[in-house]
């Protein structure tokens, strides 16, 4: 018999295995300790070469999510300045197997495989910012 607890958003199968729900997707305990893993490093990668790699633009990695055989992660990324944020999203993507070639040298120890990469932006502060004005008028 299978006992469920609900603990906010993290779902507990009697000593199983563990299941976090984020916005309606479930993921695994490995998909989450991965994707911050590879969350983690990505930040310190355009930490150190977007001076070099993006002219300078700070990029943010704010979300990566993995598929469940971890194959595929599809990363979120904040770029400042906003204005043009689309050319350095196109100057990450031309960029991509480098990237992913630097963080296979950086995780090579804790995963077999390391996945593919996708980059999109996140508009979450800009919808945030929207509704903030829509709520003060």
């Amino acid at each position: 018999m299978i006992t469920v607890f609900h603990f906010e958003k993290t779902i507990v199968f009697s000593g199983i295995f563990l299941i976090k729900v984020n916005n309606g997707v479930m993921a695994s305990l490995r998909q989450n300790k991965v994707s911050r893993l590879i969350q983690r490093e990505l930040s310190e990668i355009f930490q150190l070469e977007s001076r070099r790699l993006f002219n300078g633009k700070m990029i943010t990695v704010t979300v990566v999510r993995l598929s469940g055989d971890l194959g595929l992660a599809k990363v979120y990324l904040s770029i400042f300045p906003v204005k043009e944020d689309e050319d350095a999203l196109k100057a990450v993507n031309d960029q991509k197997s480098r990237i992913r070639f630097e963080l296979g040298n950086r995780i090579r120890n804790q995963l077999r495989r390391i996945p593919e990469l996708m980059f999109y932006l996140d508009d979450s502060i800009d919808y945030a910012d929207n509704i903030d004005k829509l709520l003060k008028k």
